[in-house]
């Protein structure tokens, strides 16, 4: 069966280097005759792969010893309840910008543990564009921003300066392109976006944030410094999506690291969107100057052409096109494993609809 052209939006395309050694390793991992799904998460071998994951994020973003590298269970929904229950004061507030489904599901269990300030949202016009113009100031525990919006295609070009905690949301963004990753304080993102499999979460943190809450008697399972405490150990790690993240990793370092995957990001992301401007029979769903280069949502303008769109995209061999339930349409993810060849297939389908 040929391979086809991956655009889901997750989980996602990976590179056929990470399926290989990956496969490998389920069968024989390290020469141990064991499976990886079968050895302990405390013997040396698998401690130097949570070792060298840890450590290759540090060296991706250009981070020091001041930030800790956690991978975690529970996805970035379980990040939604983590950060205000680690950051915000006792009686203590927080600040959101509301840019989708997932930046509302952060604020809706954010407003559980305290008051929750909505300083910038797109909500109104169905999220199809990203609010700038708000300020955060010193009054807040944290500021809290999404980076890119998977489901409405819209993505954070810059980001503001506050005079507090900065959290972003990087779950389907990260590693795509450079960023100052300093100015972060804490950075969260399900893997299963660009960087590895379902079933792990990436937590980079700023030590010196954590323990100011007021918090007494915290949960050993919410609480960043536990976690920290045990080298991201605490209980026995998701092992698979972890080796699996650090392959492909190790494969993003190993092919000019983020500076490449954002050039090639971008090419990627010109040609599809090249495309929709120039052909009457499609539309973007968002403002073009918060288009996002991972998740090109559109819509075919003339309805009539929907069966042989569809018909033509599938014929191609295209998967995971079609658009998320709340929003219709169709989304094209063009994460950092997928060539640009497999974008060309689908902008030559797009221009043979007549």
């Amino acid at each position: 069966m040929s391979k086809k052209h991956n655009f889901s939006a997750g989980p996602c395309i990976l590179p056929q280097e990470v399926f290989e050694k990956s496969a490998q390793a389920i069968l024989d991992f390290n020469g141990m005759g064991l499976s990886l799904l079968e050895i302990s998460h405390r013997s040396k071998d698998f401690v130097a792969v949570m070792d060298e994951a840890r450590a290759i994020v540090k060296r991706l973003m250009n981070l020091g010893d001041d930030y800790e590298v956690l991978y975690l269970g529970g996805g970035a929904s379980l990040q939604f309840a983590m950060v205000p229950y680690n950051l915000m004061k006792v009686g203590g507030k927080a600040a959101y910008t509301d840019t989708g489904t997932w930046a509302a599901g952060a604020i809706k269990e954010a407003k559980k543990l305290g008051t929750v300030d909505v300083v910038g949202s797109s909500k109104e016009k169905n999220y199809s564009f990203i609010p700038k113009d708000y300020t955060i100031g010193s009054e807040y525990d944290y500021f809290h921003c999404t980076s890119n919006n998977t489901i409405y295609g819209t993505q954070m070009k810059s980001f503001p300066e506050v005079d507090t905690v900065m959290v972003c949301d990087m779950s389907s963004d990260i590693f795509s392109r450079q960023l100052d990753f300093s100015k972060f304080d804490l950075i969260y993102a399900g893997a299963q976006k660009n960087m590895g499999p379902a079933g792990v979460t990436l937590v980079v943190i700023k030590k010196e944030i954590l323990g100011k809450t007021g918090r007494e008697n915290m949960l050993s399972m919410l609480d960043y410094s536990q976690h920290i405490a045990k080298e991201s150990m605490y209980n026995t790690p998701p092992v698979f999506p972890v080796y699996a993240s650090l392959l492909t990793l190790q494969h993003l370092e190993n092919n000019g690291g983020i500076a490449a995957a954002e050039a090639r990001n971008e090419a990627k992301a010109k040609l599809l969107y090249d495309e929709i401007d120039s052909n009457p029979l499609f539309e973007s769903f968002c403002v073009k100057e918060d288009r996002s280069l991972m998740n090109v949502s559109f819509k075919l303008m003339d309805e009539s052409k929907k069966e042989q769109f569809d018909n033509a995209w599938k014929a191609a061999n295209i998967s995971g096109l079609n658009g998320h339930r709340s929003l219709g349409g169709y989304r094209a993810s063009l994460y950092n494993a997928l060539p640009i060849e497999s974008v060309q297939v689908l902008v030559d389908v797009m221009r043979s609809i007549k």
